[in-house]
């Protein structure tokens, strides 16, 4: 598996012949977007690569539609380039497009293309903010990525969400090698003390819940709604447990990784850590 960092949640990973692109936002920084009840963000930080530089997507995985910080409209002007794009149901609805699909948490789609392993991708739970404001904030999925050939996921990404009770059941009863987590703890001064995405403390407890082989910290800088931000992420993780931090590989902006492969029963398959070291910015 390779993962190239581009900014917020924007990752690209490329895996058994597949190119798979996490919410697509390739808008330059500057603009103040309006995320709806009086809350706004501005974007503090550019992609790492334009998206001509990134290429045709054969996947796009995303976690939801209706925020900018997920899908800016460089984002959006990708999706019809995708031969598939996966994401909320709701969301499906509002895209209405052919090569658009929705799941809901728990739903699965098998893909298969030529010179391409087979892979399925599952929706996951994830919540956008406190309980009961689903209705406010919309809804959001995260996603599990495995190859056929394999038992377990090859890949979670959590999407947008707060740490919920749901969540940590579905970590602890899940198998997966690599984890993109999201984080910042984003807040608004409309809305006080409320957290929309979980905070560094949070993130290492979802290490320790899931126990994958990498971790991978994702969209914790580039907006100005992140409070927490990278500094508190770089903080909790730095404190966490010795076996947390030892799983965390912080990406470098634009360069491709290869994060090997999980160790097979026969004991073959590739144990080496992420080619970049971990105090790379980003």
């Amino acid at each position: 598996m390779r993962l190239t960092r581009i900014g917020g949640p924007t990752v690209l990973v490329e895996l058994g012949g597949w190119r798979l692109l996490i919410d697509p936002t390739f808008d330059e920084a500057g603009r103040r977007y309006s995320f709806g009840l009086g809350t706004s963000s501005v974007k503090t930080r550019g992609p790492a690569l334009p998206a001509d530089e990134v290429g045709r997507p054969d996947v796009i995985l995303l976690s939801h539609d209706h925020h900018s910080d997920n899908l800016d409209d460089a984002g959006r002007a990708l999706l019809p380039t995708a031969t598939h794009v996966i994401t909320t149901r709701s969301g499906a609805r509002r895209l209405s497009s052919p090569t658009t699909r929705g799941l809901r948490a728990g739903e699965s789609m098998l893909l298969e293309g030529p010179d391409k392993e087979a892979i399925r991708i599952a929706a996951t739970p994830a919540r956008h903010g406190p309980s009961l404001t689903r209705a406010i904030v919309g809804e959001v999925v995260g996603f599990t990525v495995r190859r056929a050939s394999r038992e377990s996921a090859d890949l979670w990404v959590t999407g947008d969400s707060v740490l919920t009770r749901r969540l940590r059941r579905f970590a602890r009863r899940t198998r997966a090698d690599v984890a993109i987590i999201n984080a910042g703890g984003v807040r608004f001064a409309s809305t006080g003390p409320l957290e929309y995405t979980m905070t560094g403390r949070d993130v290492v407890t979802l290490i320790g819940d899931l126990q994958p082989r990498i971790a991978v910290p994702a969209h914790y800088d580039g907006w100005s709604h992140f409070r927490d931000g990278e500094e508190g992420l770089r903080l909790a993780l730095d404190n966490a447990p010795p076996d947390v931090r030892a799983k965390v590989r912080w990406l470098p902006d634009g360069t491709p990784v290869d994060v090997g492969e999980p160790r097979r029963r026969d004991g073959r398959g590739d144990q080496r850590p992420v080619s970049a070291p971990d105090d790379a910015s980003g």
